[in-house]
């Protein structure tokens, strides 16, 4: 009888864990890593740590065999291995790659010879075969003949019921032509189209064009909301029309700020590249100082708003709805309701909000807990800010109750009422 092939998930995070479930359901007997101990317990419950993901589903994978641990010579057996750690931004703005070197110094001694390693966390180009590669080089093995290196973008998007893992083409590229060969045998059994690229650089840059081009596009519709305001032309109805055009134009929204783990990170890891080589990212730079500036726009629009109600924003109190970045997500990082939060408390105004997948949030020394919408404690606030438009939330209910809507995420579209405002 053929051996089933063993197959391990370093970081059990949005990336990781759905992606140890889709393995598990393609077949492999699946080791899930990660160094948080109490999540792995969590886990082991039988109680998911991702929105995206259910409990019932992570039990049942506990059930059939689903292994999870923070011991890394529990992959001492495996023929493959996905790397799916986080890899944020320095204080600089720098890449920070130290979990992925971590995870790779730590595999580089435990991992058979003929494993396929897969890098899945965003990295700059070349990272893979100038950082990762290196490390197992140092260690005495030969990358495409002792052991098997390739890099593949997560494309994940939290929230999004519509495409599952395995619906998402998954482009990969080796650092050798085996490499390649080797990743892609180990991913067909899991994902419904390969899509193989020349290199590995290859495929890190396919990343980041996806996401830095999403932000560019932001950023454009960004400014183009702030100057539509002082136009006095709603720049929702604009885009609603641009869209009936049949080509050469495609839908971006604006917003409060940019949040999440990719496309506010993602396209700094190419500028700082570029960088390197003497490149100046001059369309990156500019997306990125607009979308930045988009929570000072709210605050400054809620400041105005209240100043023509003859309310000062100083002792108000204002009503947030949604601290996470995107709709029907738990993830609050880089989110902008942080930064608005932070603002409007440096105003000296009373805040608080609710959000049905954020039970609190930390921001600055202040532990902030969601607090229920209900009519009265909605008809309280001076102004209510709708930051995030989660489908768990009644906002017709908010609505009806409030004195004054602030809505940055079009999540009032339809209505009329002369205290809605919409970005």
């Amino acid at each position: 009888m053929e051996q089933q092939t063993r197959v391990g998930i370093v970081g059990l995070g949005y990336v990781g864990l759905p992606l140890a479930l889709t393995m598990q359901s393609a077949g492999y007997d699946v080791v899930g890593l990660d160094i948080d101990a109490d999540k792995i317990e969590t886990l082991h419950s039988g109680e998911s740590t991702v929105s995206d993901v259910t409990d019932d589903r992570v039990a049942e994978a506990v059930r059939n065999g689903l292994t999870l641990t923070t011991d890394y010579e529990d992959l001492a057996d495996v023929d493959g291995v996905s790397i799916c750690v986080p890899t944020p931004l320095r204080k600089t703005d720098a890449p920070d790659l130290s979990f992925v070197v971590d995870a790779v110094e730590r595999l580089a001694t435990v991992v058979p010879e003929g494993c396929t390693i897969i890098l899945e966390s965003t990295v700059y180009p070349g990272a893979t075969k100038e950082v990762v590669s290196d490390i197992f080089e140092d260690t005495g093995m030969s990358v495409g003949e002792d052991v098997y290196l390739a890099f593949s973008p997560e494309r994940i998007d939290p929230g999004n019921d519509v495409f599952s893992p395995t619906d998402i083409p998954k482009v990969l590229g080796g650092v050798t032509p085996e490499c390649g060969t080797r990743a892609e045998a180990l991913y067909s059994p899991v994902f419904e189209e390969i899509v193989r690229v020349g290199s590995a650089t290859e495929a890190e840059f396919v990343k980041l064009l996806e996401n830095t081009f999403r932000a560019v596009n932001i950023g454009l519709i960004n400014e183009l909301a702030q100057i539509a305001h002082q136009l006095d032309v709603d720049i929702w109805d604009t885009i609603e029309a641009a869209k009936t055009k049949p080509f050469g134009f495609m839908p971006f929204y604006p917003g409060p700020g940019l949040g999440g783990h990719c496309i506010p990170v993602d396209p700094l890891y190419l500028s700082w590249k570029a960088d390197q080589q003497g490149i100046d990212t001059r369309f990156i730079s500019l997306a990125d100082t607009v979308n930045r500036e988009m929570p000072d726009h709210v605050v400054r629009r809620v400041v105005k708003l209240l100043n023509e109600r003859g309310v000062s924003l100083s002792n108000s109190d204002v009503f947030i709805v949604g601290v996470s970045y995107k709709k029907d997500v738990s993830d609050v990082r880089e989110s902008p309701a942080i930064d608005i939060i932070a603002e409007l408390e440096d105003w000296d105004a009373n805040i608080q909000y609710h959000d049905p997948h954020v039970p609190e949030v930390n921001i600055g020394e202040q532990t902030f807990t969601s607090v229920p919408p209900t009519p009265g404690r909605v008809s309280e606030a001076d102004c209510v800010l709708l930051l995030t438009d989660h489908t768990a939330v009644d906002i017709d209910a908010i609505v009806d109750a409030a004195t004054l809507v602030f809505d940055t995420r079009n999540a009032t579209k339809g209505a009329h009422a002369s205290h809605v405002v919409r970005l």
